[in-house]
């Protein structure tokens, strides 16, 4: 569900996170992958382990073990984006090594120690805002969450709507919504 603890990583596509667990990860020829000081497993319960490990695998598309520049690439078009070369080679350049589940737990957990920069949220929205109004019409949005990625039930988009910025047109208002994500409403 969309919270102020949901992990958003990329400024460019890998963003889509909120709406599908991505994370910027390589295969870099050459390199050993490198270990965390401490135990990145005992940062997550059973429950959250599972669901990263079963985001890993719909991210590792070719199944070695890696998520590599062209796992990303694959993963993405299979979303409908087509990111370029520039935006998968920044997404890897962000790992230290290659991403076998390990460093992509290690990675997540960097990321989840506190809740993700503004910018970051709402480049995830942007992912859908072709026209950049910082508005997506909530049907569309609700069919999004449904369909794609860790999907929504129709009450836990319900659940997000209430009390969501949604003008009289319904468009939902995502800048808002972020400001509302990261500082909460006015009245508290």
């Amino acid at each position: 569900t969309l919270s102020s603890g949901s992990s958003g990583i990329n400024a460019e596509y890998g963003e889509c996170l909120l709406l599908h667990p991505v994370v910027k990860m390589s295969k870099a020829k050459g390199k050993k992958p490198q270990r965390s000081g401490s135990n990145v497993f005992a940062n997550f319960d059973q429950h959250q382990i599972q669901e990263f490990k079963e985001a890993f695998n719909m991210i590792d598309q070719n199944h070695d073990g890696f998520i590599c520049k062209e796992d990303l690439h694959d993963m993405l078009a299979s979303l409908g984006q087509e990111p370029t070369d520039a935006q998968l080679e920044a997404m890897v350049n962000e790992a230290s090594g290659p991403i076998n589940f390990t460093m992509f737990l290690t990675m997540f957990g960097e990321k989840l120690n506190g809740t993700d920069p503004e910018d970051v949220i709402k480049n995830a929205f942007q992912c859908f805002d072709e026209e950049t109004t910082g508005q997506i019409h909530e049907d569309t949005l609700r069919d999004l969450l449904c369909t794609m990625g860790d999907r929504f039930t129709d009450e836990e988009v319900d659940e997000m709507f209430r009390g969501a910025p949604i003008d009289n047109n319904g468009m939902f208002d995502y800048n808002a919504f972020v400001r509302l994500i990261k500082h909460g409403s006015k009245d508290e």
